[in-house]
């Protein structure tokens, strides 16, 4: 992708992606296997729909900016901050329902990944008159919130999940320093701490682990 492409249609193309992986990983409640019993259960129904409404309304906001329809983009991404605080709710919901006795290192990620999606969907809102931050801060927001789709996705594909997830996660990471290079001619800060801040994650829930047992 040349520079005035990766520029026009980077964060696009970053969230139709994100989509594209939630389908695929949640392809079996969508299509091959409805009548499992978490298609019944109103926790994880409402749970799953506004993830897909938000990486949905990622891309939607990402055309918005593209086709310079800014009112538009104002309008929707007040939908956002709604979608934003059912999201809180219902993964905090979801959270508690499992406890957290016996949690693995890579739930232990998706529970601090879960409180910086909150802490950096603040700092879109505040941001939101500043687009390098503001578009940075809800692309970490949902970067790190994909732990769940890429399992799942891994899985789907019949990948080694370890391996793919890493491959994923890197991927976006290592294109976003692309495009800040491209764009700007160096790395943006947000997109260096969001990195550091995401391995820090995981390093930190490894010796954590022992703390559930």
């Amino acid at each position: 992708m040349g520079h005035t492409n990766m520029k026009k249609y980077y964060f696009s193309a970053v969230a139709l992606a994100m989509l594209l992986l939630s389908i695929v990983g949640f392809s079996d409640n969508l299509f091959t296997d409805i009548g499992q019993e978490s298609n019944s259960d109103p926790k994880f129904i409402i749970h799953g729909v506004l993830w897909f409404a938000w990486f949905g309304l990622l891309l939607v906001q990402s055309r918005l900016i593209r086709i310079r329809d800014v009112k538009a983009h104002m309008k929707w991404g007040l939908a956002g901050m709604f979608i934003a605080i059912g999201l809180s709710i219902s993964t905090i919901y979801v959270f508690i329902s499992k406890g957290f006795h016996g949690l693995k290192f890579y739930e232990i990620v998706n529970r601090l990944s879960f409180i910086s999606f909150l802490f950096l969907v603040a700092l879109a809102y505040m941001q939101r008159k500043q687009p390098a931050l503001h578009k940075r801060y809800l692309f970490l927001a949902s970067v790190y919130n994909l732990g769940p789709v890429l399992d799942r996705t891994s899985g789907h594909l019949g990948f080694n999940p370890d391996i793919f997830n890493t491959i994923i996660w890197l991927g976006f990471f290592f294109t976003l320093f692309r495009y800040d290079q491209l764009v700007l001619g160096r790395i943006h800060p947000v997109s260096i701490r969001g990195f550091f801040l995401f391995l820090l994650f995981w390093l930190v829930s490894f010796p954590a682990e022992k703390l559930f047992v």
